[in-house]
């Protein structure tokens, strides 16, 4: 994997708080198979080292996607933390059980999820995620805007209804089908959508993708 693409570290927040680590892994690798099923890795998501995880995507707003309709997927209680690099990533060896990369992605990636935690310690306490491009002048701030305002928009999404039917939102289902899904009616879905922000934050993730807005 020579070209440039985007990689991300991927770390369980809280994890030593949890009451079952084991459980919360397995939950984190069962939605991203979901999230794969609508938005394909470059290279899909692998365990690494401790509550670690990786995971590779052709561009930026492809991973944001994607990260962000796992953040919405998980399950009550488990969290992830999330540090996207842009940059290159080399196959330095394939052995049967793994393969050993390395490259600016990666190193990017790492420095990304250590300011992420720094920032979500100091001031920002709903902050989850941070990027780190090529070059900060050709867009970091405008990625790092997208995701402070998504990661707080997720954060006070304290119903799960409301995440719930902002990920049917971001995956493209209609206001109908949810509806019948959760036994209420289209307007309360829209309602829903409008008041916790799901509908705005599907539209910013368009604009980002170049696709039409929702």
């Amino acid at each position: 994997m020579t070209d440039l693409v985007l990689a991300v570290v991927v770390d369980i927040v809280g994890s030593r708080r949890l009451d079952d680590r084991n459980r919360a892994q397995r939950a984190i690798q069962d939605v991203f198979l979901q999230v794969e099923a609508t938005w394909q890795a470059e290279q899909p998501l692998r365990p690494t080292v401790g509550d670690e995880f990786q995971v590779v995507y052709a561009d930026v707003a492809t991973a944001l996607r994607a990260t962000t309709l796992a953040r919405l997927l998980f399950p009550e209680g488990v969290d992830c933390r999330f540090g996207l690099g842009w940059g290159e990533v080399t196959d330095i060896d394939a052995g049967q059980d793994a393969i050993i990369q390395d490259g600016s992605a990666w190193w990017r990636a790492r420095a990304a999820i250590d300011e992420a935690h720094r920032r979500e310690d100091k001031r920002q306490p709903y902050l989850r995620s941070w990027f780190e491009g090529e070059a900060p002048q050709d867009g970091d701030a405008i990625v790092n805007a997208l995701l402070t305002l998504r990661d707080h928009t997720i954060d006070q999404m304290r119903n799960p209804r409301q995440r719930q039917l902002a990920a049917g939102a971001l995956l493209g289902r209609s206001q109908e089908s949810m509806a019948a899904d959760v036994g209420i009616s289209q307007s309360a879905v829209s309602q829903n959508l409008q008041r916790s922000g799901g509908a705005a934050l599907v539209s910013a993730l368009d604009l980002l993708a170049g696709a039409p807005t929702r």
